[in-house]
């Protein structure tokens, strides 16, 4: 249960981080508030999820996941430029999270 909450957490936190770039540095109102929701959500999940999974493995599979979705979006959907460089940095970060997670299944 407690990796469901992790994982519903880091969409909220990539929702909210989203939100963020959205809300146009708090002028627009609606992006700006779900910012605030999605991100309260995350963090009461991640909490939640730190009652059984160890905070050295849950931060970095939540921030590593959340910089390789957030990287993904930025490029795709907000057209951020993208290159051979950023593209093997990020699929690097998605291989050490994928690497954490099956570390600790081997416990």
């Amino acid at each position: 249960m407690q990796w469901l909450l992790l994982a519903i957490g880091i969409i909220m936190e990539v929702c909210g981080t989203t939100c963020m770039k959205l809300s146009d540095g708090f002028s627009n109102f609606v992006p700006s508030v779900l910012t605030f929701v999605f991100w309260g959500i995350a963090f009461t999940l991640f909490i939640f999820a730190l009652k059984t999974v160890d905070l050295s493995f849950a931060y970095a599979v939540w921030v590593g996941s959340g910089v390789v979705i957030i990287s993904i979006i930025g490029i795709l959907y907000f057209k951020e430029p993208a290159n051979a460089l950023k593209i093997f940095s990020i699929a690097l970060i998605a291989i050490g999270v994928t690497g954490l997670s099956l570390s600790d299944m081997i416990r």
